[in-house]
């Protein structure tokens, strides 16, 4: 017959390890009431020990500790409270099921039936780790969820014969350091022409408006057009290959 008398010597150890723990941390305690405890016990994030004795047995009772920082532990039978208890981390529930992938489990602990040295345990051993797996999964969640990195922005300058044209940009920062470095907008083509018939000068012109635009956070890209026949003039052509004689053989 079911024994409707709960086991409070876990409660008891559990409330006052809260106690003991740094921060401000709560109690609850789970007594057995004829069900069982996986909504609680899916959550405990350990992959050695404490997850090896959950797989071989029912758990009839538990408490969870909880900080006023979202941490949570889960707190167990060992054997008996005679014996221990296991205390294991308890994984976030608002992280991504990816954000976990590669992060190793801050496994849990085995403890004496001592509140006291339990929460020197604990916070010299499973909290150090538990905080460092949450700090990976915390990283990983943020860069799930960050949006996608725009692509950078370029300006494209042409090479034209001896100018450099580029086509007017919507930015007016951008048409000032233009300007600035000795481009003249053509208003009716809609471009910006540089041109002073020393290519030593357009080049250092070039360099000087790729410098200012790079600290606006704007690349230059050089092209050359492309090249055209004259006007009035028909593409060359290619002779046509010579087919290969013929002969005869006797």
């Amino acid at each position: 017959m079911h024994d409707p008398t709960p086991d409070m010597s876990l409660g008891s150890f559990a409330a006052v390890l809260a106690g003991e723990l740094p921060g401000a941390w709560t109690s609850t305690y789970h007594p057995d009431r004829g069900g069982n405890h996986d909504a609680l016990t899916d959550h405990v994030w350990d992959m050695n020990d404490v997850a090896d004795t959950l797989a071989k047995r029912t758990v009839d009772h538990c408490a969870v500790l909880t900080c006023d920082d979202g941490t949570r532990l889960f707190v167990a039978d060992l054997l008996g409270a005679s014996e221990g208890y296991l205390i294991a981390a308890m994984a976030p529930t608002d992280a991504p099921a990816e954000a976990f992938r590669g992060v190793r489990e801050p496994d849990g602990i085995a403890v004496a039936a001592d509140p006291f040295s339990a929460a020197e345990d604990i916070h010299c051993d499973l909290l150090p780790r538990y905080d460092k797996a949450l700090a990976q999964i915390r990283h990983n969640a943020a860069r799930l969820t960050a949006p996608p990195a725009a692509e950078p922005e370029h300006l494209v300058m042409t090479w034209s014969g001896n100018a450099i044209v580029v086509d007017k940009p919507d930015r007016d920062d951008i048409a000032q350091i233009l300007t600035g470095a000795g481009f003249a907008l053509d208003a009716d083509r809609k471009e910006f022409v540089l041109s002073d018939g020393d290519s030593f000068h357009v080049a250092a012109s070039v360099r000087a408006a790729g410098d200012r635009l790079s600290e606006l956070g704007v690349g230059v890209l050089l092209s050359h057009s492309p090249v055209r026949p004259a006007p009035n003039t028909a593409p060359a052509h290619l002779p046509a290959t010579p087919a290969p004689a013929s002969y005869r053989t006797r």
